[in-house]
């Protein structure tokens, strides 16, 4: 057999995988050693370079033992690292047999060179957290087993340890697990389309009086979802996939804090039931993407049962607050959705995927059944063998579950509550040092662990304030010196644009938070010099940006 093909499975797979094991270490290491900070220099032009030196140029793409790639001489392309000549660096010095852990050293020290690395303080863009090694050495068995959940046979402990974890998240939330039912996702994008294809068929069906997974959409209907102005894209793009259309999304109204408006939203949905269209659902987001703003969950579910509305609550990000004794009565009301998505690769510190949707009444998962008969045959589930496939839009389907009951069994809620407490005063932390900072501008008060703000140039110009704040992003970017998101606030017209800190490292101190505002600061004084030189604009008229 050639070198690189072992198994990792079997009696055998542990003595295979503890040398690559051991390469994917030390590259991790070489590659972080090289970075030097929260992402690679050189903006996408000089990522695109380092890919190729490694990948795609003949005459220049040796690396070293530690992923030094050498400069590309414009020859060959990454694609020909799928050729079988035996020569590419990602097997071997040419003319020489390829050995896989120095292979394995060397490709992932230059994925790691190419890496955004969320456990650096300075990289706090997005809902992307660093995760914990305990969770990744967790998957590592996974990944090692391969199971797969579409069928016991292929993963007996598994199907078991997911239902366990299913019924133990449940109650979690609220819900009564004899009576819930869920399954581990990919995420909150499946898990909003799993909620709302349900409660498309539950009213559709109920309106056509037909089953609309098995006939399809009534043509008579005119179906409508409920989400604020700042609820995630996925939710229109889950309409376009059910065959809704995105323009059947209507959009409620929020507030400062990105919060729906109940009143809007009661005012939406007389409006459309007047006009004799059929409301699918009401989507309410507990914990925005931008600010982490909860919608007001008690007042929506009261007008969500009094018109008979399925309402699905987005927790992708919010649903972490549940394992902090301080911040899950923020949450108080989500135990009345008819079905919830939540995300432990954000507020859970998982290696992505680890995502969850439950639903609160079993009975209404009865649209996704599904009878294969190489996988789930009907004497087998009554011979006692339990079928994960009915509650998933998936068929191969890892256990992501394995990760997520691991760190709970280590953790405790506890444990992880105090995670999410620390990240939440880092959040406080940094909004009080942008209160204090004249050249800052803080949006609002942080709800659960983001800081939303701005650098606020001399002219005092909104237009001027997107320009510089854009630029500034951009800038740390390209210098591998921070990487901070970037938002747009609701509305119209110049002045929409923010920055923000999503704070998920609760390794990260204050001082460092301080320092990454420092940094973003000078990045604005920077640009502003910049757009006066660049402009021929005398020295001196761009009073307090310092050279």
């Amino acid at each position: 057999m050639p070198a690189g093909a072992a198994l990792s499975g079997g009696v055998a797979g542990p003595d295979a995988l503890r040398p690559l094991l051991d390469a994917v270490l030390a590259g991790l290491a070489d590659g972080a050693a090289l970075r030097g900070g929260p992402l690679p220099a050189g903006g996408p032009a000089g990522v695109a370079a380092l890919v190729a030196a490694a990948l795609g140029d003949r005459e220049h793409r040796a690396t070293s033992a530690t992923g030094e790639p050498a400069e590309p001489s414009g020859q060959g392309h990454p694609g020909e690292a799928l050729a079988d000549d035996g020569n590419h660096p990602a097997r071997g010095r040419a003319g020489e047999p390829a050995v896989p852990d120095d292979v394995l050293r060397r490709l992932t020290a230059l994925l790691t060179r190419g890496s955004a690395d969320p456990a650096d303080p300075a990289c706090a863009a997005h809902l992307h957290c660093p995760p914990l090694a305990l969770a990744v050495a967790a998957d590592l068995a996974v990944s090692a087993l391969n199971p797969s959940q579409d069928s016991w046979d292929q993963a007996p402990a598994a199907t078991e340890l997911e239902t366990a974890l299913v019924r133990d998240l449940a109650a979690l939330v609220g819900y009564d697990p004899a009576t819930a039912a869920g399954v581990i996702t990919s995420g909150g994008t499946e898990s909003n389309l799993m909620g709302l294809m349900l409660s498309r068929d539950h009213a559709l069906g109920r309106a056509g009086g037909h089953a609309t997974e098995l006939g399809g959409l009534p043509r008579d209907l005119s179906p409508r979802i409920f989400a604020s102005e700042a609820a995630h894209f996925s939710v229109q793009r889950a309409a376009a996939v059910l065959g809704l259309g995105e323009r059947a999304v209507t959009a409620v109204p929020v507030d400062r804090d990105l919060r729906m408006d109940p009143a809007a939203l009661d005012v939406l949905l007389k409006e459309a039931v007047g006009r004799g269209e059929t409301p699918v659902a009401v989507v309410a987001t507990a914990g925005t993407t931008d600010t982490g703003g909860i919608d007001p969950l008690p007042q929506l579910a009261d007008i969500a049962e009094r018109y008979g509305v399925w309402l699905h609550v987005d927790a992708a990000y919010g649903g972490g607050a549940l394992l902090s004794d301080r911040l899950a009565p923020l949450l108080a009301g989500v135990e009345r959705a008819d079905s919830l998505s939540l995300d432990w690769h954000k507020l859970g510190w998982q290696p992505a995927p680890a995502g969850v949707f439950l639903v609160r009444r079993a009975e209404t998962y009865a649209p996704l059944a599904r009878r294969a008969v190489y996988l789930n045959p009907a004497d087998d589930e009554e011979a006692g063998y339990p079928s994960l496939l009915g509650l998933s839009l998936r068929t191969t389907r890892r256990p992501d579950a394995f990760k997520i009951a691991a760190t709970l069994a280590a953790l405790g809620r506890t444990g992880l509550g105090r995670l999410v407490d620390t990240c939440h005063d880092l959040a406080h932390h940094a909004a009080a040092t942008v209160r204090a900072h004249p050249l800052l501008e803080l949006h609002t008060t942080p709800v659960l662990t983001t800081a939303v703000f701005r650098y606020r140039p001399a002219s005092g110009l909104p237009a001027d304030a997107d320009r510089v704040n854009a630029a500034l992003r951009r800038r740390l970017l390209t210098e591998g010196r921070a990487v901070v998101g970037r938002t747009e606030l609701p509305g119209r017209g110049p002045g929409r644009v923010r920055l923000k800190l999503t704070l998920l490292n609760p390794h990260t101190t204050p001082a460092q938070v301080d320092a990454l505002l420092a940094t973003v600061v000078a990045a604005g004084q920077a640009e502003e010099r910049d757009e006066a030189e660049r402009a021929g604009e005398p020295e001196g008229v761009l009073e307090g940006v310092p050279a």
